[in-house]
């Protein structure tokens, strides 16, 4: 039995995945829940009537799909507005507030399928092979280990997996946690007086399933008792055939702090990586989103936003949206190079107004790498600093469109050609190295204050 509130969190945090955050902050973040009639009607409240004949008419199907995941299949949804709302509860009462619902709870979010997966160059191996797995649960590439850089499709092919094992194999029993909600449930059954019954039950949710998927293993780094139950959850699964899926960040052998035994484990099946998606391949992402979302938007706005970002599709599909809401607030049919041309202004502006400076970025990046400010301008060659200072390069060079010239004299009036060099270096990994597009990522976010 689940609580009402706790079931809408879920329905939103599917809500959240399937529609464009500008969308999703406008319209789906403001609804509410007040009632649950009979376990069969979901009523709705919107703030205002607009809301309510916005999602009426354009997201309806995503708001059915997502409650039906969450709540159970054919529920009916009646959306009020303010005042309807009002009347509603004088009638009624408030009564969602004390409800509990009995739910069958799908985890997998219907818009992530293998249809839905565009195949490139840059994935086609990865999605060979997770498509072999949902065919043939326990019996290939068992197990399966997928890692690469931030929103390049790792959870997509997860819950294409589920989906697929959903609709032709329903009678396995399947699990998709993210590493963060498995160290909470193992933490979770530590706690209770009646420790070995807790812990009993854990070990039976996680050991009795035939299909076991963990999102971003690269978080029980450090977490040794995590690790420890983990091993032992793993050797279960694989002694009995049972099939193990894996994504992370990096591969297993850069996973620091993991224990030796479950880096073994991990890399006893298939390692396959997924690289960011060539020009091509952006395209047809692009176009895919536009045909999911029914985005009208011209191909010449599609080619602009494929060539301006090649590092993750979220950045892509994200544009992409942020260029259509700016066309519907223009009432205009087709999004045009006049709404792509604004979005990107606005993303400039928002960089230059970040303030940064090289000074801001050197001690950045000596504080990601634990080194010092005269190591890194300064002479060293050994690999601890030339890495940490060629990565400091090339972000004043790409952040602040600094001269090649002037860079060269804050780090120790090093020549042009140097600098240059250090920074194509960076930039050519950047194509294909996790590890750099991680150094990278993760130093953009410290600079940005995340």
């Amino acid at each position: 039995m689940q609580d009402l509130s706790s079931l809408w969190q879920a329905v939103l945090d599917k809500l959240e995945l399937t529609v464009s955050n500008i969308s999703f902050v406008m319209w789906f973040k403001p609804l509410k829940v007040v009632d649950f009639v009979d376990n069969k009607k979901l009523i709705i409240a919107a703030n205002s009537t607009s809301a309510k004949n916005q999602i009426l008419r354009n997201y309806f199907d995503k708001l059915s799909t997502a409650v039906n995941d969450i709540f159970g299949d054919n529920i009916e949804i009646e959306v009020l507005d303010q005042n309807e709302e009002i009347d509603y509860i004088k009638t009624h009462g408030d009564s969602a507030k004390e409800k509990e619902v009995e739910v069958s709870k799908n985890p997998f979010n219907a818009k992530y399928t293998f249809d839905n997966f565009v195949v490139g160059k840059s994935n086609q191996f990865v999605y060979a092979a997770a498509r072999a797995v949902a065919e043939h649960p326990g019996e290939k590439f068992n197990p399966l280990f997928i890692y690469g850089g931030v929103g390049l499709g790792k959870t997509h092919l997860l819950h294409a997996i589920g989906n697929y094992l959903k609709e032709f194999s329903p009678m396995l029993n399947v699990m998709y946690v993210t590493c963060e909600q498995f160290t909470n449930d193992y933490i979770e059954s530590l706690g209770p007086a009646s420790k070995s019954k807790a812990v009993n039950e854990f070990r039976s949710k996680y050991r009795n399933l035939d299909v076991l998927m963990v999102d971003d293993i690269q978080f029980i780094s450090k977490k040794t008792s995590t690790q420890e139950e983990f091993f032992h959850t793993f050797n279960e699964l694989y002694q009995n055939n049972k099939q193990i899926i894996i994504t992370s960040d990096r591969p297993p052998k850069d996973i620091e702090t993991l224990a030796d035994r479950l880096r073994s484990r991990f890399t006893c099946g298939l390692i396959q990586d997924i690289q960011s998606p060539d020009l091509e391949t952006r395209i047809a992402i692009l176009r895919k989103k536009c045909q999911l979302e029914k985005y009208a938007i011209d191909d010449d706005v599609i080619n602009f936003v494929a060539e301006r970002i090649n590092t993750n599709i979220r950045e892509l599909e994200g544009m992409l949206s942020k260029i259509y809401f700016l066309a519907n607030l223009s009432n205009k049919h087709s999004a045009t190079m006049e709404e792509a041309l604004e979005a990107f202004n606005g993303q400039l502006e928002e960089d230059r107004n970040e303030g940064l400076s090289p000074d801001d970025i050197i001690d950045t990046v000596c504080k990601y790498f634990d080194i010092t400010r005269q190591d890194i301008v300064g002479k060293k060659k050994s690999k601890d600093v030339v890495e940490p200072r060629m990565i400091a390069i090339y972000l004043i060079s790409e952040i602040l469109e600094i001269p090649l010239v002037s860079i060269g004299k804050i780090f120790g009036g090093r020549d042009h050609t140097t600098i240059m060099h250090s920074r194509d270096k960076i930039s050519d990994e950047l194509k294909t190295s996790h590890k750099y597009q991680s150094f990278i990522s993760e130093i953009k976010k410290m600079l940005k204050g995340g």
